[in-house]
């Protein structure tokens, strides 16, 4: 395994911090880091294996030398700058929405089609955070019965905001915490603490956010399955930086719970979590500051028309960790 020049674009953000962490924790085999972000944060430096390393700037020629990007910037920020790392000889992981859809442009959870990686042309991308916390768990189950419906409803964390989010929650909770007005609630429409947001992003087709329309979107692109049907609602609510889903699978043949917790007992990336006589399923605070994803409450879909072919579960994971930045770390060890 040889070692890289590895940047990262957008350093000093929530998920680029994470990053740097988890390259840390995975002993990803780094020559030399180079930590990228906007003018305004040069002179700053960032803390990698103990040192401190100097933040430069985002420029076209800052990817000279750079064998792997990970990016964790805005959409207009990777869509300008990853084109030029590749031009230059990068390639680049992107955690942006920007080129998630893009026919030439893998988009890739380890657990599920690492293959697809081989096919890449200098831009690997990261899916949307609840797409990756949704589908690590249905893969395993759609091998063994064939997925074909999916009906989730996702509680998303304060962090799928960045660090924006988790700054203005944490406000928000001290403000009502001392019997003060909560006031400007920016970046949420709305006051978050003790309240929940049924929409993340913007109102797309049929009065369905961008947000919910992304899990069909990439669910099918990722698994490779283009007639896979997809009915998503997504919710904000006040928790730091953990998204739960509660998920409605239909598949082709039966299923039942055991054989369901026998399936994802086994499979990667998945604990399972689930005993209801002991008060035991996926929490988000049992899920936060780990790379797993939870996955309990499984139990037969009793509206279905036959009554075997469906299941309801409930899962949890890190939006930060497994969400953004482990998976793109994921990502980069299938290119060494």
């Amino acid at each position: 395994m040889s070692n890289k020049v590895v940047a990262i674009l957008g350093a000093t953000g929530v998920v680029g911090q994470q990053m740097l962490q988890c390259l840390e924790e995975r002993n990803y085999p780094v020559e030399r880091l180079v930590p990228l972000a906007s003018a305004r944060s040069v002179g700053k430096t960032v803390t990698f294996r103990g040192e401190q390393v100097p933040i430069v700037e985002a420029t076209p020629e800052a990817f000279e030398g750079i064998d792997i990007v990970l990016g964790a910037a805005g959409d207009g920020t990777a869509r300008e700058l990853l084109p030029e790392a590749v031009k230059r000889g990068a390639v680049c992981v992107d955690n942006s929405h920007a080129f998630r859809l893009e026919p030439d442009v893998p988009l890739v959870i380890p657990e599920i089609n690492a293959d697809d990686v081989k096919w890449h042309n200098g831009i690997i991308a990261n899916p949307n955070c609840a797409t990756i916390i949704g589908l690590v768990p249905l893969w395993p189950l759609h091998q063994a019965a064939g997925l074909t419906r999916i009906i989730a409803s996702t509680y998303q964390a304060a962090s799928g905001a960045g660090k924006p989010g988790l700054d203005e929650l944490q406000r928000e909770m001290a403000a009502l915490a001392a019997g003060e007005p909560v006031g400007d609630t920016k970046p949420f429409a709305y006051q978050l603490a003790a309240n929940l947001i049924p929409q993340i992003s913007s109102f797309k087709d049929d009065a369905y956010t961008d947000e919910e329309l992304k899990m069909g979107r990439e669910g099918r692109k990722i698994m490779h399955l283009p007639s896979l049907r997809v009915n998503c609602t997504c919710v904000r609510v006040p928790i730091m930086r953990s998204h739960s889903e509660s998920i409605t699978a239909e598949f082709e043949r039966p299923i039942t719970p055991d054989e369901a917790r026998e399936i994802l007992s086994a499979a990667p990336g998945v604990r399972v979590v689930d005993d209801p006589a002991s008060l035991r399923y996926p929490m988000p605070l049992e899920t936060s500051d780990q790379d797993l994803v939870f996955v309990g409450r499984i139990r037969r879909d009793t509206s279905a028309p036959d009554g075997v072919n469906a299941l309801t579960l409930f899962c949890c994971g890190d939006q930060i960790r497994k969400g953004a930045a482990t998976n793109a770390v994921q990502i980069a060890e299938l290119l060494v």
